[in-house]
């Protein structure tokens, strides 16, 4: 009797268990028990959208393969891939095969392991290069000493992306003082600057706004009036009212996305707003600074990332957006040192003095780039503000080279100490690239 009880008790206790387990996963907002290890930082938002990569449940590595390449492959292009999927289908490298089978992002980047991933979010083993390159010290005679796990150290190899570091670009860029003599002149670029591809239309009065009379506060009409939406001819109604939605008293990026097309795509692409790309998912909602592990301020924790919390809702001040509201969320080392750093002090000046060169957080993290609309070339602000963030050697063209030479910024990235500090000061230590390709090109 008492055997038979306790299988009872277990009985329901299973079922109980049970019927909570898919009630939370037919219905629960999250649904955290039913992952199998956390995903890495740069997936940690989207990680309840499992459908996201696990396209099909009974996909194998060729749908993995797919979903990577949906988000990446532009990134990748981009980055003229150093070791591209073709590399491998070649049948003359078939060998490599059987010590990676480096055709597939998931044979080096194995999500839900938290314990191998890196401090910049990527989930990596630190000997991958060793196992096709173990010989490499017999053709280099710069390479004979070098620790397994250093390929990958600041101003050497990066498996995808070596667009800064090409032994041809080292050669071109040796010899460079720290600091660049035409550096003040590092924001003048004779391409035109844009957001909209629209055509402009004539500037509005103060007396022409069109917004419903509930919502025609003065302090609202006159910020409107003062930014560049008015000055383009835009409305209220531009961006508060749809045909299919009528007013919308607080327009999201969808709104903004009518005229700032490219700034939309880049922003949905990155980690503010990556929840809301309809390519990846329409279950999540917006970001806020709480989901990630970085650490940020306090009162910002529960702000939802969208479009208006970096440019405001009518005040659309760039300058403010370049600096003040990044530091108005992140509270990190890096972030918290920026006011105390060469660039934070050229950036409060710049508040005293409009037209002299500053650096700002947007300088480096969201860089203007060279961009082809229509046929004609033209300076866009990346809003994809992880495209140059790793590995961080991929800023140096787009942002350190514009005031620095390549082998300071080289040799300024690869210290840890440095980038917490914001760069105030001088690189401790000298990494060797430019001097290896100087002297391989002698011989």
């Amino acid at each position: 009797m008492k055997t038979y009880t306790l299988w009872i008790i277990w009985l329901i206790a299973f079922l109980a268990g049970l019927t909570y387990f898919i009630v939370r996963l037919l219905f629960g907002e999250t649904k955290e028990e039913f992952l199998i290890g956390d995903t890495t930082y740069g997936h940690y938002q989207i990680e309840m959208a499992c459908e996201t990569c696990h396209t099909s449940p009974f996909g194998g590595t060729e749908v993995l393969q797919n979903a990577c390449t949906q988000c990446h492959e532009d990134e990748l292009e981009a980055a003229n891939d150093s070791h591209p999927k073709s590399k491998f289908t070649d049948p003359r490298n078939a060998n490599l095969l059987k010590i990676i089978d480096a055709r597939y992002c998931i044979s080096c980047h194995t999500e839900h392991q938290k314990e191998q991933t890196h401090a910049m979010g990527l989930t990596l083993p630190k000997d991958y290069c060793y196992h096709c390159h173990e010989d490499i010290s017999e053709e280099r005679e710069s390479h004979k000493d070098l620790a397994f796990d250093s390929c990958a150290s600041a101003g050497c190899h990066n498996y995808h992306d070596n667009r800064a570091l090409y032994e041809k670009f080292l050669l071109e860029h040796s010899g460079e003082p720290s600091l660049l003599e035409n550096w003040q002149n590092a924001d003048v670029n004779e391409l035109p600057k844009i957001t909209s591809t629209l055509p402009k239309k004539e500037a509005l009065t103060k007396e022409s706004f069109d917004a419903p009379p509930t919502f025609a506060r003065q302090s609202i009409i006159d910020d409107w009036h003062q930014d560049a939406h008015a000055n383009a001819g835009i409305n209220c109604s531009g961006c508060h009212q749809t045909e299919s939605q009528g007013w919308i008293e607080k327009p999201n990026h969808e709104q903004c996305a009518d005229c700032h097309q490219q700034e939309t795509k880049g922003f949905l692409t990155g980690k503010h707003g990556m929840r809301l790309n309809p390519d990846l998912t329409t279950a999540l909602a917006p970001a806020t600074p709480s989901m990630s592990e970085l650490n940020f301020q306090k009162e910002a924790s529960h702000l939802t990332q969208g479009c208006n919390s970096c440019h405001g809702a009518h005040t659309f001040d760039t300058q403010t957006a370049a600096v003040d509201s990044c530091l108005g969320c992140h509270a990190d080392e890096h972030s918290l040192a920026f006011y105390e750093s060469p660039h934070g002090k050229l950036w409060q000046q710049k508040k005293v003095q409009p037209n002299i060169t500053a650096v700002s957080c947007a300088t480096c993290h969201m860089p203007q780039v060279e961009t082809t609309i229509n046929g004609e070339q033209f300076l866009l602000v990346q809003h994809n503000q992880n495209d140059n963030l790793r590995p961080n050697e991929k800023m140096i063209r787009s942002a350190c080279l514009d005031c620095h030479g390549l082998e300071f910024a080289i040799d300024a990235l690869a210290d840890e100490k440095l980038i917490k500090n914001n760069f105030s000061g001088k690189p401790p230590e000298h990494i060797p690239s430019i001097d290896w390709a100087k002297a391989r090109d002698e011989k």
